[in-house]
């Protein structure tokens, strides 16, 4: 961290208890200078000199009490309250004071409020500051994000708005312009907290990671992060998926129970924000943070705009969700994500992965006894159209129904079953079906006949087989 170090003289500056503030001298206070609970025993001369709203307090002062010469001013309304005050008083007597990313802003608001410009000194506190943050601030990383936070934890009511206004558009502009330089050019001194294991035989400058900036900025306030990172887009030299990864940083980060899905109500406006700055490009942040962020918004009550935004990004992505993630939705978000990824026309590919992730849903949802056959059915036909070159994973899908749920009709086991070609089932699934009582006899005998087709064929790639699937042939 930087800092400039102001006067000289060793601080002689005490305390006694918790309201009293005093500088030791031969000299007899002069003026008290009360903040709220706390009152300062000061001499008139070192503030007087170099602030103009003191000096004109102490002159329209009514203090008419003849036995007490002491005036006294209550400014307790002054920006930083009694520590940014202090370290004005340190300057004004010339003694030792240091500033740095944590207090140039409440000091330099201060000095604004007491006035401490270049009309009653040069080089008052006012330029210092100013000169600090031109110098160092500005062209520092960490400092530039500290002093964008002080800003709004600041929340000076009687200080400069337009300054801070104009020092937090300062500080945007530094950190947009240092993480949007190319990776070579960062310094590994930058703070990257996060466990990647990087190979040592790599040169430095190619083993700064291009998201080497994410953890930093999680200490901002989001009304400060969302500034940041929208000053960030604005550039276009950072690409989609790095700012989708200092997203997910963030909303882990910040948002309580987000990982574990346990959300709470307070975090909702946070987590619209997190939404809306979500890059539009497809792939920019993975199915499995966009989950998580569904969860949540379904479980703040966010409005339903933001709830179908994300759904149309997850059926964007759907081929790329994992089983885990896509089990915390009901049979009714999953089919109407199923449907958004449908009028895509995505890839073959895509449907393959799609489809065997479905068959994965069914499979852990049938686990449930509570889980319904309509429900299944009406998942698992959506799916009817997409290619599937092996049906294992509907076969098992039907048999953990099955087993869960024996009470079913025999019309009910024909129509689950029905879903199913066994001409493509593996060798495994076929030995596994041919011996499953759960199955109708009709499913069985279907599998023994197209295995003992597939025996006596397999040197024709072309044959055709077909087998009469009539009503009246299951109950045999």
């Amino acid at each position: 961290m930087k800092f400039m170090k102001l006067g000289s003289k060793p601080d002689s500056s005490q305390s006694k208890g918790d309201s009293i503030r005093y500088v030791a001298t031969e000299l007899e206070t002069e003026i008290i200078v009360i903040i709220g609970n706390l009152k300062f025993y000061l001499h008139k001369f070192p503030l007087l000199s170099k602030s103009g709203h003191l000096q004109k307090l102490i002159a329209t002062s009514k203090n008419e009490e003849k036995k007490n010469k002491i005036d006294e001013i209550d400014i307790t309304e002054i920006p930083g309250g009694s520590v940014a005050f202090e370290i004005c008083v340190k300057f004004c007597y010339g003694i030792t004071v240091t500033l740095n990313a944590y207090n140039v802003v409440a000091a330099r608001c201060a000095a604004e409020f007491l006035e401490m410009n270049e009309n009653f000194e040069k080089s008052n506190l006012v330029y210092k500051s100013d000169v600090f943050l031109n110098s160092t601030i500005f062209r520092s990383w960490k400092d530039s994000i500290i002093v964008l936070q002080t800003t709004r934890d600041l929340s000076p009511k009687y200080s400069d708005e337009e300054f801070n206004l104009k020092l937090a558009k300062r500080c945007l502009e530094s950190i947009a312009s240092t993480a949007s330089i190319h990776t070579s050019k960062v310094e590994w001194s930058y703070t990257y907290n996060r466990k990647k294991k990087l190979d040592p035989k790599v040169k430095k400058q190619e083993a700064v990671p291009k998201d080497w900036w994410v953890e930093d900025l999680c200490d901002l306030h989001i009304d400060l992060y969302k500034q940041a990172i929208e000053a960030i887009k604005k550039r276009g030299k950072v690409p989609a998926f790095v700012i989708g990864e200092a997203l997910h940083a963030y909303a882990a980060r910040r948002i309580a129970g987000f990982s574990k899905g346990t959300v709470k109500t307070s975090d909702r406006s946070l987590t619209d924000s997190i939404i809306e700055l979500v890059p539009d490009e497809k792939g920019s942040v993975s199915s499995g943070f966009l989950s998580k962020l569904l969860r949540a918004a379904i479980s703040l009550g966010c409005e339903e705009t933001v709830k179908e935004r994300l759904k149309k990004r997850i059926s964007e992505q759907l081929e790329e969700t994992t089983l885990s993630e896509i089990l915390s939705y009901d049979v009714d978000m999953v089919q109407s994500l199923v449907k958004e990824f449908m009028s895509r026309d995505p890839k073959t590919r895509s449907k393959v992965s799609v489809t065997k992730l479905i068959d994965g849903y069914l499979a852990e949802k049938s686990r449930d006894a509570s889980f319904l056959l309509q429900n299944f059915l009406s998942l698992a036909e959506t799916l009817s159209s997409f290619p599937r070159q092996s049906h294992d994973g509907l076969y098992r899908a039907i048999d953990m129904f099955l087993k869960e749920h024996s009470g079913i009709s025999k019309s009910e086991k024909k129509r689950l079953c029905g879903l199913m070609d066994c001409r493509k089932l593996s060798a495994e699934a076929c030995e596994h079906a041919v011996q499953n009582e759960r199955l109708p006899m009709r499913v069985i005998v279907q599998v023994l006949f197209f295995e003992q087709i597939r025996a006596n064929c397999s040197s024709t790639e072309n044959t055709t087989t077909t087998l009469n699937t009539e009503d009246d042939e299951w109950d045999q």
